[in-house]
């Protein structure tokens, strides 16, 4: 396999950026890339394109319920004890408790890490020749922002705007709001509350839509970028 060619090692690249290459396919492109440079270039890229999706990841507090669940690991509740094995406990206790202070320290040091973001990359699908390309959407781990942007800018009328939309496997789409065609687009929503699986989210897809976006709450103009959830 030609690994120089430039649209196999960019959807490769693509794919392990993103995440959505797992398994052996994702330790056998991980061999590769010491001996490929088109790959790692190609990785590089990818990593680039897809650092500004990182902006809507907001910091994650650990819960109350973790400092608790320290506490009483460390200290517990005293039981009663004779004092001749009292003293036997106070002379075990002394043996870990610096290992146990360095322990708590790194716990406070370092929180439960927050979810990843979830990729999806929208293909084109040919609605309208002149919009080629690909589109790149981030949702937070939680759910409840979602940053899209176009791989390449997009050359769109100035009559039309973009409009971006997911939906389930069935059902009608929903509208997640307006994306520039040539930036960052951040939105922020309380549309999954529960997070993206409980919410059956299945694909998503971008329309051409009027000033100001589609006027009946689906899409009106043609679907030029779709994409599928992994989750």
């Amino acid at each position: 396999m030609d690994y120089s060619r430039k649209t196999l090692a960019d959807a490769l690249a693509a794919g392990y950026v993103a995440g959505t290459l797992r398994g052996p396919a994702r330790r056998r492109f991980e061999v590769l890339l010491a001996a490929h440079p088109a790959l790692r270039a190609a990785v590089h890229e990818w990593q680039r394109r897809l650092m500004p999706l990182t902006v809507a990841i907001a910091p994650v507090a650990p819960p109350p319920r973790v400092w608790a669940a320290i506490e009483q690991r460390l200290w517990p509740a005293p039981a009663a004890t004779p004092w001749w094995q009292r003293l036997a406990l106070w002379r075990a206790f002394s043996g870990v408790a610096l290992a146990a202070v360095v322990g708590l320290a790194v716990l406070v040091a370092t929180p439960p890490p927050a979810q990843p973001p979830v990729v999806v990359v929208l293909q084109s699908t040919g609605g309208l020749p002149a919009l080629a390309g690909s589109f790149v959407a981030s949702f937070s781990g939680d759910g409840r922002a979602v940053v899209a942007r176009p791989v390449t800018p997009v050359a769109l009328q100035d009559d039309r705007v973009l409009e971006l939309w997911w939906a389930r496997a069935t059902g009608a789409p929903t509208s997640l709001g307006l994306i520039r065609a040539d930036g960052v687009t951040v939105l922020r929503h309380g549309q999954f509350p529960q997070g993206l699986k409980a919410s059956g989210i299945d694909h998503m897809a971008v329309s051409v839509e009027p000033p100001g976006g589609s006027p009946t709450g689906a899409p009106t103009g043609p679907v030029v970028f779709a994409g599928k959830l992994s989750l």
